[in-house]
């Protein structure tokens, strides 16, 4: 699938829009956040003995906090925007109209979201152990980040937002065409991290408590400088680094050497357009998924204490996985069409059944397997959503 937007538009273009679309979104979201609130909050209850043996704070995630919204539509409405499925890019001007007709014409699920939020909202889920994971990220000081801050406390995350007050809690608008789904998102606040929030004793106190982190691409547009803070704190401290390529126009990130970013990822995840995109800016040069992801195991790397794994999903043909010199490949189960609400929120809930298991130690086979089982669950709800106890075993 081919990302058309261009980086130069992001960053000339979306930073003096977002607010414009913000503000729009705010005032349409004034009643449809009642919407939110007025669900009963629940607090997970998990009995002690199934909560896994981890200590607080184990995993850390930073990412781009969201309110995601979600509509169901058809494949005019995607070419209406210049949209593809199954894609995710920031909004442009051109996606204001499109914003304000999923308000006014559509009846959108309002969900908490931000890809690395989802997918640490769903390994606290299933770790159980209160605090065992935190999630950083910039919010709005409104009833949004309140919203966020409320359903991450449900299942035990511990959010530590940095707070801007000049501008709105950001979100996601997810377009469902059939088992397909495309993601656009106005960042607002959430644009607006900066590395000084690491700075903060408190802040940087849960940096150093974390033993494993994880980090979406889309933070690289939004603050470099804190990648790579922790990523350099990880290598120093022998500790592991997680990160997704998330999206084909964040791959020029992961690849540029001014940045650097590769030899500090212990393990790295993307689908299979994400791996050619890749693989093609760090001068791999194959059209066979094993042979990508065997050669970018074997890039330079600091930590050499710890080998690298490289995990490239493909739908619903097999995952392939490199690691400790072998390349192998693991099946997807399929899933019954007819059980499908919502594939918003799939990709994320696979990352962080995987997280959950990675965390504790367990073999790839495991990280995979617990992976599958969190997809498959919330793809059974709408939005990145999940039953009160998990099952899995």
């Amino acid at each position: 699938m081919r990302i058309t937007v261009k980086l130069h538009t992001f960053l000339q273009t979306f930073l003096p829009i977002s607010v414009k679309f913000q503000r729009m979104i705010q005032i349409s979201l004034q009643d449809v956040s009642d919407q939110v609130k007025a669900s009963k909050r629940r607090k997970v209850q998990i009995d002690p003995k199934m909560a896994a043996d981890v200590p607080e704070g184990v995993l850390l995630g930073l990412g781009n906090p969201l309110l995601d919204m979600t509509v169901t539509a058809d494949v005019e409405f995607l070419k209406k925007y210049d949209l593809e499925a199954n894609n995710a890019i920031i909004a442009e001007e051109k996606h204001e109209g499109m914003f304000r007709e999923l308000t006014e014409k559509y009846k959108p699920t309002y969900m908490p979201g931000g890809a690395t939020q989802n997918s640490i909202r769903v390994a606290q889920w299933l770790l159980g152990k209160s605090n065992a994971t935190t999630f950083m990220g910039c919010v709005g000081q409104d009833d949004l980040a309140e919203i966020l801050r409320n359903k991450a406390a449900e299942v035990g995350v511990n959010v530590h937002y940095q707070v801007n007050k000049d501008y709105p809690t950001g979100v996601c608008a997810s377009i469902i065409t059939g088992e397909n789904r495309s993601l656009v998102s106005s960042l607002g606040a959430a644009n607006y991290l900066n590395v000084d929030f690491l700075d903060d004793p408190e802040t940087w106190a849960l940096v150093e408590k974390a033993q494993f982190y994880y980090i979406g691409g889309f933070v690289f547009p939004v603050c470099t400088e804190a990648i790579m803070k922790i990523a350099k704190h990880a290598a120093e401290k022998k500790k592991t680094l997680v990160m997704n390529l998330s999206a084909g126009f964040l791959c020029r990130y992961f690849a540029d050497p001014d940045i650097d970013i590769m030899p500090y990822i212990d393990i790295l995840i993307g689908n299979e357009n994400e791996a050619e995109r890749f693989t093609s800016r760090a001068g791999i040069e194959t059209d066979d998924l094993k042979e990508m992801a065997s050669k970018t195991v074997d890039l330079p790397k600091k930590n050499k204490d710890r080998k690298r794994i490289v995990l490239f999903t493909q739908g619903r043909d097999p995952m392939v996985a490199a690691a400790g010199g072998e390349v192998k490949e693991y099946p997807v189960t399929p899933v019954d069409p007819s059980i499908i609400k919502d594939t918003n929120g799939c990709g994320d809930a696979f990352m962080g059944g995987f997280l959950s298991q990675v965390v504790q130690g367990r073999p790839i086979e495991d990280c995979i397997r617990c992976g599958q089982y969190a997809a498959k669950t919330v793809i059974q709800h709408w939005g990145c959503n999940y039953p009160d106890t998990p099952d899995f075993k």
